[in-house]
């Protein structure tokens, strides 16, 4: 109640937001712009001194990525609040991206950021098609209807129809860290190629403003009376055992391990 009595100063309030997992469509029920946006709603709503992120994601969908970064930009103009990223284990890919949506960036010693880049992989499996006596048969309505079939030969047209679509991509995510994050990036040619730095080693290329922690760094700027409000995504309890209603019930189990195992995937490839 203290907050409300006249001449009477309150405490300075911190919302924190966890921004945790790879980036996907939000069917996939991973950290979307669906998922995010009730909790960056809520938070921003609360009119506190500061938003911080907690953020640990390998990266995923540049679209998502996108569409989150700027509901976090949006809202911190339209209310005037600013936001502090904090990076646990990796932001990464579409992760730096959300982070760079921060006025400031933070890192532990041992945080992976960076990979500001574009991938696209996949699998060919035409030879052992052929092997087994197997046709494949597409018909379309457009040459470009069908590009990269898995179980067709790769060829010179799709590659680099990809690559330009590839590119495409690279220069739009190499547009947002130079806005955002303008000056205090180094002039490293390596920067943009999707290479990653640890702890202070980000910090020298720019790409964070420092080594810190959530609660001391928030202390050290607004104050050791500081609240801490936080706002988390609460998974469903069925799709936490890999259930979802309304379907089969071993379809959903191989729903989920699939999900599980993608997960890890992007973790790994940052050594996680």
């Amino acid at each position: 109640m203290k907050r409300w009595i006249p001449f009477v100063k309150s405490s300075p309030r911190v919302a924190v937001v966890r921004l945790q997992g790879a980036i996907s469509v939000p069917a996939r029920g991973n950290l979307s712009d669906r998922s995010i946006a009730p909790l960056l709603d809520k938070a921003f709503k609360t009119k506190p001194d500061a938003i911080a992120l907690e953020i640990n994601s390998p990266g995923g969908s540049p679209v998502q990525s996108s569409l989150i970064g700027a509901r976090i930009r949006r809202l911190a103009d339209e209310k005037n609040i600013p936001v502090h990223a904090f990076v646990e284990d990796v932001a990464a890919s579409g992760g730096y991206w959300i982070a760079s949506a921060a006025d400031k960036i933070w890192a532990d010693p041992s945080s992976i950021l960076g990979s500001i880049g574009v991938i696209s992989s996949g699998f060919g499996a035409h030879v052992f098609m052929q092997k087994q006596g197997i046709e494949r048969r597409v018909h379309t309505a457009g040459k470009s209807k069908s590009m990269l079939d898995p179980f067709r030969p790769e060829t010179e047209e799709d590659v680099e129809r990809l690559e330009r679509l590839l590119g495409q991509l690279h220069d739009t995510f190499i547009t947002q860290i130079k806005t955002r994050r303008g000056d205090t990036l180094a002039a490293n040619p390596d920067l943009f190629t999707g290479e990653i730095w640890v702890g202070q080693g980000a910090v020298d290329q720019g790409l964070a403003d420092g080594i810190g922690h959530l609660v001391p760094k928030m202390k050290e700027l607004y104050g050791d009376k500081v609240q801490f409000k936080r706002f988390s995504a609460k998974k469903p309890l069925l799709p936490r055992f890999g259930l979802s209603m309304g379907h089969d019930m071993a379809q959903g189990v191989a729903q989920g391990v699939l999900a599980e195992v993608e997960e890890r995937v992007n973790y790994a490839r940052f050594g996680l």
